[in-house]
């Protein structure tokens, strides 16, 4: 079977995530084909995933919590991959691929996986997943260089633009071949986009339990093509208003979550849903959100916007079968007090926000 989307990635996140959508359209004939999936580390805990991930009968997701006030507790077969490969051992298979098959490029390779410092000079296979990805990007260009769109879901602001001048850079150092410069410019889409959802925790050996909140924004451009249509696809003209409200609504409302636990010491194993069942402590917050929060919303043209994610949000804090523990979102707390509090102070300067700046202000 051809598979037009080649997967960067086999985390959980991208199974209950672009996998799941696409299982979906699948079966309103929606998506543009099913998935290869392309282990790109050798980590030992992993290999175990790439059977059950191509498995036939598919893998779990259950898809848990609240949505409109409403429980929601149910179980999909993801039925999307139709083959699992690594770049260990399959490096030859996953050229061939990416070079005759894929239309679609999708990746999700962690925190550090733009990194290319791990390369070196005449490797068979990079080390770096950008490594990867030229050589993968190099082949198919000799081969006739067919368009390509490449839908990076790694959690960096303008991932594609990121992406693609990394890429440029790279190839200017290692191949310094103009006319493949120009097509990695002009016929690879690099497109930038944001990813929502938070899955807590895996399911052996593939699978993975998730919220039911989701979100995949892709931002336009002429030439882009996506893998399916989707309810929680949505190809939007401009990125900024959803990275604004994940970050000052959802990102904020964890942030003065933590200050209070921190100042407040309280206990260790406390998770966002118990802190929340503090009368006191969620009237604070609720009272952030409707008077500094979403009045600066208001000022930037998004106010309904705003108060609609807020819901969401308090849904998604309030999920009964998530355990989000405030000490982990405690982490580099000044760094996200800049980021998530101040920045939204510097975004709308005619809003007051005494609470805010209360707690943006250094002890």
């Amino acid at each position: 079977m051809k598979t037009a989307i080649v997967q960067f990635g086999t985390s959980r996140f991208l199974q209950a995530h672009a996998d799941l959508f696409i299982s979906e359209a699948l079966e309103r004939g929606e998506a543009l084909g099913k998935i290869t999936i392309v282990q790109t580390t050798g980590a030992a805990e992993r290999a175990g995933r790439l059977a059950a991930l191509a498995a036939p009968e598919g893998f779990p997701v259950i898809v848990r919590g609240l949505e409109a006030g409403i429980e929601i507790n149910r179980t999909q077969q993801v039925t999307s991959v139709a083959r699992a490969l690594s770049t260990a051992t399959d490096w030859a298979e996953v050229m061939r691929i990416v070079v005759e098959e894929a239309e679609i490029l999708i990746s999700n390779t962690g925190d550090t996986g733009y990194r290319i410092d791990a390369d070196s000079a005449g490797e068979a296979v990079p080390a770096s997943f950008p490594g990867k990805l030229l050589a993968l990007l190099h082949a198919r260009f000799l081969a006739g260089g067919r368009p390509l769109s490449m839908l990076p879901c790694e959690l960096i602001s303008r991932n594609g633009s990121v992406l693609k001048a990394l890429i440029l850079s790279m190839q200017n150092e290692r191949i310094g071949n103009i006319a493949f410069a120009a097509w990695l410019d002009t016929k690879v889409i690099w497109a930038n986009t944001l990813v929502d959802r938070i899955v807590s925790e895996p399911i052996e050996p593939a699978g993975a339990v998730a919220e039911p909140y989701a979100l995949w924004a892709i931002e336009q451009q002429p030439g882009l093509v996506l893998p399916c249509t989707h309810p929680s696809i949505l190809p939007v003209a401009d990125l900024m208003p959803y990275e604004k409200l994940k970050l000052h609504i959802l990102n904020l409302g964890h942030t003065v979550l933590a200050d209070i636990w921190l100042k407040q010491q309280r206990p260790d194993a406390e998770t966002v849903r118990e802190i929340l069942s503090v009368a006191q402590i969620r009237s604070t917050l609720l009272d952030i959100y409707e008077t500094e929060v979403i009045p600066a919303f208001a000022a930037n043209g998004l106010g309904p916007e705003a108060k609609a994610y807020v819901a969401a949000t308090l849904d998604r804090f309030d999920n009964p079968f998530l355990d989000h523990r405030i000490r982990d979102i405690a982490n580099h707390h000044a760094e996200k007090l800049v980021r998530r509090i101040v920045d939204l102070t510097q975004w709308s300067p005619d809003v007051a926000m005494p609470k805010l700046a209360a707690i943006a202000k250094p002890a």
